[in-house]
């Protein structure tokens, strides 16, 4: 689970250069590409059930989820906050780097020290936890944008919606010529960017603040859970993630007591929308790490080549589990929208204890809007393997979510996320699942559905995929729908929609 409590207890804007909660990136602007899409057909028109979800839209960049009480907040860039009782229908509790913001009175004041040494005058991926001490901790930073001169502290409010009061400067980076906190001469391309950080406890008690983007990569580091604040002689902590400038940014770590994991979700690539930003994972059995991916890599050697030009994304494409990244299905005769994304990212993620639930939030970007971004919430599962896989469509909770075996044979719509860092956008190809166990269509192979809803693909040239069937709200066609999401042990997702 993701503790954003003590046990017994409880941007549009882009950074072009050095990431700063989030770094431009692709050269062009977003094109199509991947798949066939198939000749539309005419579904059969359905009658709105009577449990059709409704949604209110946010604009939060780089959420970061807490749960207080029966009310979910997510905290992000530039002091943006919401908040939701369903995480389908959100609120904007204040947004804006500015005097009047509720969440910390006259900030531009508050924190001038940062802003100062930061010389910029917004603030990147804020995170709150509430501590034993019931007082709340946000964890704020800011960044110059154009290089990694950046400073992360922490304020304490007793109110999650503020006001918090500074406590204090906890790192700073982009000290050029002068010494670190780990006592060398401060070098971008091994020391960290202080940006995006994650603060959690793990399953024995202990307090960790992972954070990190571009430059040296993601560090993490442990912190006294009485004080929040950075235990002694850690320097800037353990190197985890990246370095040589590589675009890793928006580190968020979940613990799922169902595997004993701790998964590590990163980000890849640019957030805007030429910058190919995608969401992958890699695991551990400790907080601290090491942390790898399916085929068993260290992601402490995952980083850019020095040797090549800046931004070298071709040396880490291969690493990590590739969850989702642009794509967009394909609108079928009757139905409203084509559902799809443009590099969304920088997520964060909530286990529900009592409904045994994953939940991905996160932030995207969409096919033909530009820049606008809304936050979006989907259900994720853990399949045989041990690794999450995230449902195709945003969430919604059906009435009845379990999905008969009969009706997982049939013609659905295909999206294969690959394993590029990429302005394309991944379109839909047809694949089918006929009841005698066989695919065909744009893939070949056979089909298996096991306990559980869990789902085993053997394509044939590609390998196995494991993951679960789900029963989705498709806004489109306003009806639930059935939908699959499986993971190859290359870490290559793909996302199908049954046609009606």
């Amino acid at each position: 689970m993701k503790m954003k409590f003590q046990p017994l207890v409880l941007a549009v804007s882009a950074c072009l250069i050095i990431g700063c909660g989030g770094g431009g990136g692709g050269s062009t602007t977003p094109t199509t590409g991947g798949g066939s899409g198939g000749t539309p057909t005419t579904p059969t028109t359905p009658t709105t059930p009577t449990d059709a979800p409704g949604f209110t839209e946010v604009s939060v960049h780089d959420p970061s989820v807490l749960k207080v009480g029966s009310e979910f907040y997510i905290f992000g860039s530039h002091l943006a906050a919401a908040k939701s009782t369903d995480l389908m229908k959100w609120t904007k509790v204040a947004d804006g780097v500015n005097n009047t913001n509720p969440l910390i009175s006259n900030v531009l004041t508050e924190l001038k020290e940062t802003f100062d040494w930061a010389e910029a005058t917004t603030l990147w991926a804020t995170d709150v936890i509430q501590l034993a001490d019931g007082k709340f901790y946000m964890y704020y930073n800011a960044c110059k944008g154009d290089s990694p001169r950046s400073a992360l502290g922490v304020a304490v409010a007793d109110s999650v919606e503020g006001p918090y009061k500074n406590k204090q400067i906890l790192l700073k980076s982009g000290m050029w010529g002068e010494a670190s906190p780990d006592g060398t001469v401060y070098d971008a391309q091994k020391h960290p960017n202080v940006v995006d950080p994650d603060v959690f406890f793990d399953k024995n008690g202990r307090l960790w603040m992972l954070y990190g983007s571009y430059s040296g990569g993601l560090f993490i580091m442990e912190l006294d859970k009485a004080t929040g604040l950075p235990l002694p002689e850690q320097g800037y902590g353990k190197h985890l993630m990246g370095g040589n400038h590589s675009r890793i940014e928006g580190g968020y770590v979940l613990y799922s007591p169902d595997t004993d994991y701790y998964y590590l979700f990163v980000s890849f690539g640019g957030l805007d929308a030429a910058g190919g930003y995608n969401v992958r994972v890699a695991r551990s059995s400790n907080p601290e790490g090491p942390y790898f991916d399916a085929l068993g890599n260290d992601m402490a050697s995952v980083k850019s080549d020095p040797t090549k030009a800046l931004f070298d994304d071709a040396s880490i494409t291969p690493y990590a589990e590739k969850l989702m990244g642009n794509h967009q299905f394909t609108a079928l005769t009757g139905e409203t929208t084509a559902p799809g994304y443009v590099s969304p990212g920088h997520n964060s993620a909530w286990y529900d204890e009592a409904k045994k639930q994953y939940f991905l939030i996160f932030h995207s970007r969409f096919p033909g809007r530009g820049e606008q971004h809304e936050v979006r919430v989907h259900q994720m599962f853990i399949n045989s393997q041990g690794w999450p896989v995230v449902a195709p469509l945003r969430y919604a909770p059906p009435a009845d979510a379990s999905v008969a075996s009969s009706a997982v044979a049939g013609t659905y719509q295909l999206i294969d996320h690959g394993k590029d860092i990429s302005a394309t956008v991944k379109t839909a190809s047809t694949l089918t699942l006929s009841a005698d166990g066989k695919v065909s269509g744009s893939q070949t192979g056979s089909w298996l559905l096991g306990s559980n809803q869990q789902l085993k693909l053997v394509l044939d040239g590609t390998g196995q995929f494991d993951g679960v069937v789900s029963k989705q709200w498709h806004q489109g066609r306003s009806n639930w729908a059935v939908t699959f999401s499986v993971l190859s042990d290359q870490g290559r997702s793909l996302w199908a929609v049954k046609n009606p």
